[in-house]
This record gives C-alpha cells, sequence and structure tokens, in this order.
C-alpha cells in the first residue's frame, strides 16, 4: 500500500473513532411501579420486546437481597401504562425449602415468539443455578420453572446476543469465592435448547462477571465486563466466542458494579457508574452515565443520567426496540426501577 493512501485511510479510522454524536431525545422518564406497594426492595432489572411489540420488565424483589422471600417481579406494557407487577417466579422447592432468587434475564430471539425468562436461584451467588421459563403469549403466562443442567448458569445479569448464523450467545460468570471470578460465554446451536460453555482468559489477573456482548462489523465479538480492579475489563473473539484474547483495561472506571452495553448502527453504547471502588460494596455508584464508542476501545461520556452525593442507581440494562429506540431501566436506591426512552 502506497503511503499516501495508508495515511487517508488512518486518517479516517482515527476521525471516526472521536467523532462526535448528538445527545438523544428523551422521550421519556420514569418509574416502573407504585413504591413500596410490592416489596421493600429491589435490583437487578431487565427488559424485552415480545412478538407482539409491547414492552416486559422484570426484576428480583422482597425483603432485602438474599432473603429467600425474594422472588422475581415483572410487568407488561398495555399501550401507555404498564401492568400491576406480578410474581414471574419465586424460588420455592417443596413446601418447606425455598431460596432467594437472583438477576432475571429476559431474551427473545429475533425470528421468534417464545420470550426466555432466566434467573438463578440459591442461597448466594457462589451456590446459585440457572433456572428459566417460557411464554408464548408475550408474557401473560409463563410455563413451568426449569432448572438448567450443571455448569450451564445462563445469562447471568446482560442479555445474550443473536449471531449472524443463528447460535445465541449468553453472557455468563462464576462467583467461584469471595477473591475469585471468572467469566465465560455458553453458546447454544439449536434454539436454547442445549447449551455449551466456554471461558474468557482464565488464567488472568482480572476478577470479572456480567459481561456484555459487542458484535463489531468484522465479524469478532468483544465482552465489556465488571471487575474487582477498579476498571471495565475488556476481551476479545474471532471465532464467535469459542476462543477470547487476554483480559485487558479500558479507560472506564468501575466501582465493583454492574454495567451494560449494545451495539447501536454504527457505534456501541454502554451504562456504567462512573467512579472507582470505595471501602464498602456499594460505594461509586451514586453517579450513572451513558458513553459511546465507535470502535469499543475510545469511550466518551455522552449524557449523564444520576448525578448525586448520595444513593445507588446501579445495574443497569440497556436494549434497542424495534423501534430504534433505546430503553435504560437500573436500580434506583433499592425502592424502584427507572426507565428511560431515548431517540438518536
Amino acid at each position: 500500500m502506497n503511503k499516501p493512501l495508508f495515511f487517508v485511510l488512518w486518517l479516517l479510522a482515527v476521525t471516526e473513532s472521536f467523532a462526535q454524536i448528538s445527545s438523544p431525545k428523551v422521550l421519556k422518564k420514569e418509574f416502573l411501579f407504585t413504591e413500596g406497594s410490592y416489596f421493600k426492595q429491589c435490583h437487578a432489572s431487565t427488559i424485552a420486546q415480545a412478538a407482539d411489540g409491547q414492552l416486559l420488565a422484570g426484576w428480583f424483589g422482597g425483603p432485602h437481597e438474599g432473603s429467600r422471600e425474594v422472588a422475581i417481579w415483572g410487568i407488561r406494557s398495555e399501550g401507555k401504562k404498564w401492568s400491576q407487577p406480578e410474581i414471574w417466579a419465586d424460588g420455592r422447592l417443596s413446601d418447606s425449602l425455598r431460596y432467594p432468587c437472583w438477576n432475571p434475564v429476559l431474551f427473545r430471539a429475533k425470528n421468534e415468539k417464545t420470550m426466555y425468562l432466566y434467573y438463578k436461584v440459591g442461597p448466594n451467588p457462589r451456590e446459585w443455578w440457572g433456572m428459566v421459563k417460557t411464554s408464548e403469549d408475550n408474557g401473560k403466562t409463563w410455563s413451568e420453572a426449569k432448572r438448567l443442567p450443571n455448569g450451564i448458569l445462563g445469562p447471568i445479569k446482560n442479555k445474550p446476543i443473536e449471531l449472524p448464523n443463528g447460535e445465541i450467545i449468553s453472557p455468563s460468570s462464576t462467583e467461584l469465592n469471595e477473591n475469585r471470578w471468572m467469566a465465560h460465554v455458553e453458546i447454544s446451536k439449536d434454539h436454547q435448547q442445549t447449551w455449551k460453555s466456554y471461558p474468557i482468559d482464565p488464567s488472568s489477573k482480572f476478577n470479572v462477571i456480567q459481561p456484555s456482548i459487542l458484535m463489531h462489523k468484522d465479524g469478532r465479538l468483544q465482552v465489556l465486563c465488571r471487575s474487582k480492579e477498579g476498571v471495565v475489563a475488556t476481551s476479545w473473539s474471532k471465532n464467535h466466542g469459542k476462543n477470547w484474547s487476554a483480559l485487558s483495561a479500558t479507560r472506564l472506571a468501575n466501582p465493583n458494579s454492574g454495567t451494560d452495553a449494545i451495539s447501536y448502527k454504527d457505534f456501541f453504547l454502554i451504562v456504567y457508574n462512573p467512579e472507582l471502588p470505595g471501602k464498602e460494596w456499594w460505594e461509586g455508584r451514586t453517579k450513572l452515565r451513558l458513553a459511546y464508542s465507535y470502535n469499543g476501545i475510545d469511550w466518551q461520556d455522552l449524557m449523564s443520567l444520576e448525578d448525586e452525593q448520595k444513593g445507588e442507581f446501579s445495574y443497569p440494562t440497556i436494549f434497542k426496540d424495534k423501534k430504534g429506540w433505546v430503553h435504560i431501566t437500573y436500580t434506583y436506591n433499592r425502592v424502584n426501577i427507572k426507565h428511560w426512552v431515548l431517540k438518536f
């Protein structure tokens, strides 16, 4: 390649990686239910669009995180209103044995009607197991709960993505103990009937969980992970998630709190807490931002969702609907779920 042409291509790449995009228009900003009417605390929301176009949203709620009474709650959009929250799943094993539920994830493949509700049940994140329910009527009713096979946890916090070849790749992770966290993906080639697990850099110095997955134009996959090391960590795959590069740090801060990211047209979006870890696990969650990138490496803040001195605004999820509108939900002080709708 001659030098002038190489320079032009390099300049285009650099320009694209830093090109400004306009702030999105805020179409809606709301809370999803009446605070204190159904449970004392809630956390870890999820949102998806059913085949009929209506939105479904879910979270776990109960007296407090880890209580055996914590269940998966959900609502369905009904025109301009949301339905009243109802319990979609619980951790009851028998009349005398019940465990808490954790981290629901709603997902529907592009050309399928079936809505999947993945969630975890167990005494804590080190001992929990994966569960799944399905709905064939757009979230109005749900099937009996089914336990996922040993070694398969399902999506831990963030949604799966569907690859062009039809495979479903689910971002997951394990908390082996208080000092060791590891991320992996689970891939299904048969419409979410069976899964196979693939590790993400298991010997890394990074302790990572709760990845989200981005798909690049050249076919590469990228994960962005929560870490204990004060940064959002990233890894790359060139073979549809079967093998992953060494984890490395991005320039995005992470106070040991969940993030979520999606591909949107020709750029990527991430929702994250822009703080460093504090002495306690809940510190660093008073600010929440939306950032964008053209290459998954260079990120720039786009807008502030929350900016307070006290409080917890955490565990965001981000989703693009059929209209191209972007939906963001997140925990609001553990007492409600806040929902934004943005138009780019």
